[in-house]
């Protein structure tokens, strides 16, 4: 858009959702959004326990030079703002195990829980501060998420990290309850914060982990510029040198709509999906169909070859370079291989955080089976509007064996309820060698915690 056609002031995209977000009040968030934020929050607490000695986490901790009066899950020191944030937005999506969106993937928690819950901690906001930070800053990732699908994956940028700065913005700014036009300041400062490219597909390296944890840290410092007066476009999204120019392809046409269309009517944010398994996003179906395979007795040393029909959209992230995906270099690239996923469904019938190591990708019996899973695109397939799966198994003696999964479990059509998150919370505390007592802890504070006057609980789990 030329600047001769900017919008009237107050009409831009950044203005109109800054209304809202600065208008909105406590008791407008609904009990069902409310539901999804606590599982989120419970989800995204026990991610970040079950990685906090991983390698990539404690590069972070050991280098970070600043502290401060912030909470990094299960680590002994408080830190600043932007540390807590980048430590625990790491953390929480380093393993893939954090919930995502249907729409077109988008991991909301990881970026936006950490920013809010370290400017909570630093401002002394309280629990229904961190709520309505919690749902405006997931609702705008959510949204920005299908203005323009796969633009940003086939531009070369992780969507999560680019909208994800945004996002964080925007959750900081409404938990400090700052006013409309700071808001619009923080996302236009925002946008020029935004960053992350996807090179890490070739072999499997450790930057998109740090994505939402780096996105997070610079949502913080958007709003806090914002609100000491610094200045940023109010025409991020739409102008001519906008975010979804800057961050997309000219074959998709954004629809800027989607960004302020039934505000406070249309949840998006309670629509985010809780993943069952470790790994990527448009994985996860066909790993349910090979798990189903699996219990119906198929002998695996039979498996002559399997096929995968997929969306012609994940070929490039899920299959390319197809030796990589066969034989994965590192238990991170084992995430993002659909031929491994099948793998170790059919063989252990699970993908939680004990498939994804050293020991298992270079296990024989899944090296044997990863090099006979291939793919046919299927013409038919709704990616990205709908993630599905279906696997087709054919024996040394021409019997075949099919299943499909219709959509992402853990999705809005199958979600994992409260006591499936709780769960999944012990297992990643104890896989982060918390022991049950100290997990039970974390769980009740967490439920606890947006109807808590301050965070000053949190403090007790910097252990």
């Amino acid at each position: 858009m030329a600047k001769s056609e900017n919008p009237p002031r107050g009409a831009a995209v950044a203005e109109r959702f800054a209304q809202w977000a600065s208008a909105l009040k406590d008791d407008a968030i609904p009990a069902s959004v409310r539901d999804t934020a606590l599982r989120a929050l419970i989800d995204h607490a026990g991610l970040t326990v079950s990685a906090r000695g991983e390698p990539y986490v404690r590069a972070i901790v050991d280098t970070w030079d600043q502290a401060g009066p912030c909470t990094a899950f299960g680590h002994s020191t408080g830190f600043d703002m932007a540390g807590a944030a980048l430590i625990n937005g790491t953390a929480a999506h380093g393993e893939d195990y954090d919930d995502t969106f249907e729409g077109s993937p988008m991991h909301a928690s990881a970026v936006v829980i950490p920013a809010v819950l370290a400017a909570g901690e630093r401002f002394g906001l309280s629990g229904a501060d961190v709520l309505r930070g919690m749902v405006v800053g997931t609702e705008l990732m959510c949204r920005m998420a299908i203005v323009a699908p796969t633009a940003q994956h086939r531009a070369g940028f992780h969507p999560t990290a680019v909208a994800g700065a945004l996002g964080a913005a925007a959750g900081v700014a409404a938990a400090l309850r700052m006013k409309d036009s700071e808001i619009t300041d923080a996302l236009g400062i925002a946008g020029s914060f935004a960053s992350g490219i996807i090179e890490y597909l070739a072999e499997g390296t450790w930057t998109k982990r740090i994505h939402p944890g780096w996105a997070a840290q610079s949502g913080i410092r958007a709003a806090l510029l914002a609100r000491g007066g610094f200045l940023g476009p109010r025409t991020v999204f739409e102008g001519e040198h906008g975010f979804f120019f800057a961050f997309g392809v000219g074959q998709i046409k954004p629809d800027m709509t989607r960004i302020t269309a039934d505000l406070g009517e249309d949840w998006h944010c309670g629509r985010i999906a809780f993943k069952p398994y470790a790994c990527g996003t448009m994985v996860q179906p066909f790993i349910d169909c090979a798990v189903r395979l699996a219990g119906q007795g198929i002998p695996v040393d039979r498996i002559k070859s399997v096929l995968c029909k997929v969306g012609e959209g994940t070929v490039h992230r899920l299959w390319e370079p197809l030796t990589e995906k066969r034989r994965p270099t590192t238990p991170y690239s084992a995430k993002f291989s659909v031929p491994f996923g099948v793998a170790v469904g059919l063989l252990d019938r699970a993908a939680g955080l004990s498939q994804f190591t050293e020991e298992r990708i270079t296990a024989a019996d899944i090296l044997d089976l990863t090099v006979k899973v291939s793919y046919e695109i299927d013409p038919a397939d709704e990616y990205p509007r709908n993630y599905t799966g279906t696997v087709i198994v054919t024996l040394d003696d021409g019997q075949k064996f099919e299943a499909h999964q219709p959509y992402l479990r853990g999705g809005v059509k199958e979600t994992l309820e409260m006591e499936e998150i709780l769960t999944k919370f012990r297992a990643n505390c104890a896989f982060g060698g918390w022991g049950a007592d100290k997990a039970e802890e974390l769980a009740e504070a967490a439920a606890d915690l947006f109807s808590a006057p301050d965070l000053g609980r949190l403090k007790a789990f910097r252990c």
